[in-house]
């Protein structure tokens, strides 16, 4: 007899319909499977019933498996006890089943169980495959009417002590870790709840079957606002708080402010003191300052509850020495008598306190404190120092890479430099006509106009040059004019140096004043001394009416133009949670052993934002909550988990760990999505997971109306669409302003260093990559899969396969050539039935790396290795011309394809264009004989007549090629004129 198993995990069950005539029912479900019936325990009087029940089903064949299939019917129990109503079913395929290390919990919707049965909410199931013998099987249910109990264990399932338990429970208690906190007491019972574990509520996999642990996760965790359940709030208590997306962090904090009258152990000298704040095992360090007696540190420690083991707080005052630190004094301070402060509380005034020495006794000195328990709403804990932090990074260094910061992008302008002509240009070789060329540069970027060469020592070019600068303006417009000497020679004429401060900013696209620049020569002491002066004529403006592009034009989170007067009022505010994240890998090496420094990244308009880093930890807590002004939905949220690379050593680069890239209009209005988000990175490996992001999200929108007229107006500023700029020069200009964000950011304390930039703007989007090819190529045929699907069902029309659906489609056609003024309303009717339709498949989950799309799991090992090449190529000259002709060989197929399309349009031109004399009289001769009989006949005869052709039966049609294909295909095409 087999010994595999059937696990069934009934969870629980949301949104059910009432049936008791007081807008409940007391639910249970029976599972039916292979003839064996399953129930479990009734849940009186709840629309959200918990079961927790687990039933465990012998199979006796495991090769029927995949014919059978698993029913879980959820039922009513009524007054009677002894009958019972339906409230829907749902229907597994046993072909869908998986082991139970794949098996997630996911929520079914409930379908009717008969024509006049009613049917609403879903059903959340654990169903896996199990060969443990250690399980025994559940006895099945034969009775006629629902067992009922009154056992309310939320663990109660069908056997007890199984391994295989659903154990998360989002309001169960954690008695025994909150009677050791000497956090516990009334006042903390009041402020915050336990914090708890999401619970996994949902796994969609996207429009593509994935591996399951690259599919998102819906979670239901408990945050600031109250615990989140399909997108809404159920609250705890009625205190408002800002930090509502974020599960509450408890922290004992302790500012040091200053010290007095501080004097050595023997009372002679001064002293080097610093101040040692201890809590158990965990300890902070300020800076010491040497020879003073009066010292100020102003530094907040702050140490998380959950790491807290005593009761006791110690702020030891101890004087620097070479060989062993000295005792000056010590404050103690009882935990349960350290009061709470909940923001908007003021700020806690700090106290003078005396210090003692080692026996109790009162020191002359004393020290100015303030401690208080708070959490990360608190406005000191962006500045505090944790203890995790304290331990790697010195108090005192200037530098701390570890806090949590907010950026803001420099505001970019595109610098337009229309180069006209240059005027009385002087050359060293009087009998040589100088070839040049005008030269600009701004900072690093550096254009040229076409060289021209000059017959009057004149020069004309009328060029624009375009460049991306940052306010405030830096870096001068540097103009030279440059004589082309020899074919690797160049000689400067003269050079003009215009401050980008007195350029003119316009909004539009009216033309500035030009203006004469006088070159003058960097060799030259003494320019009064030069006779004739060389003049170039510039007309130069700051292009504000343009959106400058520093992210992908994809991923775009900000449209709005520079010039903040054409900005539009905001249409509602982008809130985000970076709650946690978990499983991630190991980054460095650290003391002999593996360790992982993260900290998030998130980019939206012109705000960055970087949470604190944590230390050591593979699934860091952040809990950290930020918002945005959203100008318009057509935008993009990044958010990017990076690993710290400059704690301990300098000069590393931050690691990249992987993104989640949000649509806001993806989002539904004041709804909170909270999702676990797979961080994955393609590697020269293939693509990997190295781990996962939880998030909290919430859109909430101002004026609907607003929002909804925003989809007329065009996507970017108007210049945009009056003087456009070409693709080319988009990306050139792209690339510009991703390196000057990048260079301004990485001046800021700490540092938002180029890389993690770089990775967030998807900088390197544009190079070649064969995988990203063919994603793009499935991609398109993917886009025209439903006019494929609509000719091949057209086809078969056309061949009668089905008789019965031609006879509908010849009446149907009938009626439309006959009825002409149905045909738009027929189709705005299909289509408008058809979004209905589709209404019950909407995705109900943000947008998410999808492997399968991006080709990332079928990519060959060669090919990721050339996209991860540098450019210019770093791969030896042979494995550069293999991946040489692999490229002309994909291009060659796609030259082959554009060729085809342009042959098959030049053949319609030739028409009429009599490059085939016989062929055009053929036509003309046949234009004429049609438009003739057009005239006399009817149009919707003539219409019935040709669909009827084209739809004739099989027995009427030949094999060969039609009449008109045979004459289209024997028409010219201007390749015989291509060499």
């Amino acid at each position: 007899m087999s010994n595999l198993k059937l696990g069934v995990e009934v969870v629980s069950a949301h949104n059910l319909i009432p049936k008791d005539g007081k807008d409940l029912s007391s639910a249970f479900v029976e599972i039916h499977f292979d003839n064996q019936k399953f129930r479990t325990t009734v849940k009186e009087k709840d629309l959200d019933p918990v079961w927790n029940e687990t039933f465990y089903i012998n199979i006796p064949d495991p090769n029927r498996l995949p014919k059978l299939t698993l029913e879980a019917l959820v039922f009513n129990n009524n007054k009677t006890g002894r009958s019972k109503s339906s409230l829907g079913k749902v229907c597994i395929a046993g072909s869908s089943f998986v082991p139970y290390s794949d098996a997630v919990v996911l929520h079914y919707p409930l379908e009717k169980v008969g024509v006049f049965s009613r049917a609403r909410g879903e059903l959340g199931l654990k169903v896996f495959i199990t060969d443990d013998p250690s399980l025994s099987t559940s006895n099945p249910f034969s009775m006629d009417f629902p067992s009922h109990s009154n056992n309310t264990e939320p663990f109660s399932n069908g056997k007890k002590g199984s391994r295989h338990t659903f154990h998360h429970l989002p309001n169960r208690k954690h008695e025994q870790q909150q009677a050791h906190s000497p956090f516990v007491d009334s006042r903390m019972g009041q402020m915050l709840s336990e914090p708890h574990d999401p619970k996994l509520v949902r796994v969609y996999s996207g429009s593509s079957s994935q591996p399951v642990e690259h599919m998102l996760k819906e979670t239901s965790p408990i945050l600031g606002g109250g615990q989140v359940v399909g997108g809404r709030v159920l609250r705890r208590d009625r205190r408002a708080t800002t930090y509502d997306l974020v599960e509450p962090m408890e922290f004992l904090f302790v500012r040091v402010v200053k010290a007095r009258d501080l004097h050595s152990k023997d009372f002679t000298g001064s002293l080097d003191p610093y101040v040692e704040v201890r809590v158990g095992n965990y300890k902070g360090i300020t800076k010491h300052f040497e020879k003073t007696e009066s010292p100020e540190w102003h530094t907040v420690f702050a140490f998380p509850k959950e790491r807290m083991q005593s009761s006791v707080l110690n702020v030891v005052v101890k004087d620097k020495d070479m060989v062993k630190d000295d005792f000056v004094g010590i404050v103690h301070f009882d935990l349960h008598e350290i009061p709470t402060r909940v923001p908007p509380d003021s700020p806690l005034a700090p106290e003078w306190y005396s210090l003692e020495n080692k026996k109790g006794k009162k020191n002359k000195g004393e020290l100015m404190l303030a401690v208080w328990i708070g959490t990360q709403a608190d406005e000191a804990f962006p500045d505090a120092w944790h203890t995790d932090e304290a331990s790697l990074i010195d108090v005192s260094s200037p530098s701390t890479h570890i806090r949590s910061k907010v950026y803001h992008s420099p505001r970019l302008w595109y610098v337009r430099v229309n180069v006209i002509e240059a005027q009385d240009l002087v050359t060293d070789e009087k009998t040589r006509l100088p070839d040049v060329y005008v030269k600009a540069q701004i900072g690093s970027q550096i254009l040229k106009t076409r060289p021209v060469r000059s017959q009057t020592m004149n020069a004309q070019w009328n060029e624009d040059l375009m460049f991306v600068a940052a306010e405030p303006f830096e870096e001068h417009l540097i103009l030279s004019v440059e004589d082309r000497v020899a074919s690797n020679k160049d000689e400067s004429l003269g050079q003009a140096i215009i401050p980008l401060n007195e350029v003119q900013k316009r909004a539009d696209n009216r033309l500035v004043q030009a203006g004469w620049y006088t070159l003058q020569k960097s060799d030259v002491e003494e320019p009064k001394k030069v006779k004739f002066a060389t003049r170039i004529h510039l007309r130069i403006s700051l292009d504000g009416g343009y959106h400058v592009f520093d992210e992908s034009t994809h991923y775009s989170s900000d449209l709005r133009p520079t010039i903040k007067q054409l900005w539009k009022p905001s249409i509602g505010i982008l809130e985000l949670g970076i709650l946690n994240a978990h499983g991630l890998q190991l980054m460095k090496t650290r003391d002999g052993r593996g360790t992982t420094d993260t900290y998030c990244v998130a980019k939206y308009g012109h705000k960055w934002i970087r949470t604190r880093t944590i230390v050591d930890s593979v699934n860091p807590k952040y809990n950290e909550q930020y918002t945005w002004e959203v100008y318009d939905p057509a935008t993009v949220l990044t958010v990017g988990v990076f690993d710290n690379g400059q704690l301990g050593e300098d000069g590393k680069r931050d690691m990249k760990i992987g993104k989640v890239r949000i649509r806001i209009s993806t989002l539904e209005a004041n709804r909170i999505y909270t999702h676990s988000y797979p961080l994955l990175v393609l590697h020269p490996s293939g693509v990997k997971k190295m781990g996962e992001l939880h998030l909290a999200i919430r859109f909430s929108c101002t004026s609907t109306v607003d929002m909804m007229c925003i989809y007329s107006r065009p996507l970017l500023p108007k210049m945009h669409y009056v003087k456009p700029l070409s693709m080319a020069q988009q990306e050139m200009l792209r690339h510009q302003a991703v390196n000057v964000v990048a260079a301004r950011l990485s001046r800021a304390e700490p540092p938002l260093r180029k890389e993690v930039v770089e990775y967030m703007s998807d900088a390197n989007s544009h190079l070649w990559s064969m995988r990203r090819s063919k994603a793009n190529f499935f991609r398109l045929m993917s886009v025209f899969n439903g006019l494929f699907s609509a000719a091949k069902w057209f086809g078969d029309v056309c061949i009668w396969k089905n008789p019965v659906t031609t006879g509908l489609v010849h009446i149907l056609f009938t009626l439309l050539v006959c009825f002409p003024e149905l045909i738009l309303p027929t189709g705005f009717l299909y289509m408008f039935l058809v979004g209905l339709w589709n209404y019950r498949y909407r995705a109900q989950y943000p947008p998410h790396m999808n492997t399968r799309i991006s080709f990332a799991d079928s990519a060959q090992p060669d090919e990721l290795d050339e996209e991860f090449d540098t450019f210019p190529t770093s791969r030896s000259p042979d494995l550069v011309r293999v991946r040489y002709d692999r490229l002309r060989s994909v291009a060659g197929r796609i030259q082959t394809a554009v060729g085809d399309v342009a042959t098959q349009g030049e053949r319609v031109q030739a028409l009429l264009s009599w490059r085939d004399p016989r062929a055009t009289v053929i036509f003309i001769v046949f234009c004429l004989a049609a438009a003739i009989v057009l005239y006399v006949t009817p149009f919707q005869l003539f219409a019935i007549m040709a669909g009827f052709f084209v739809m004739r039966h099989p027995m009427f049609r030949h094999k060969l090629p039609p009449a008109p294909l045979n004459f289209f295909r024997r028409l010219p095409a201007k390749t015989d004129s291509m060499l």
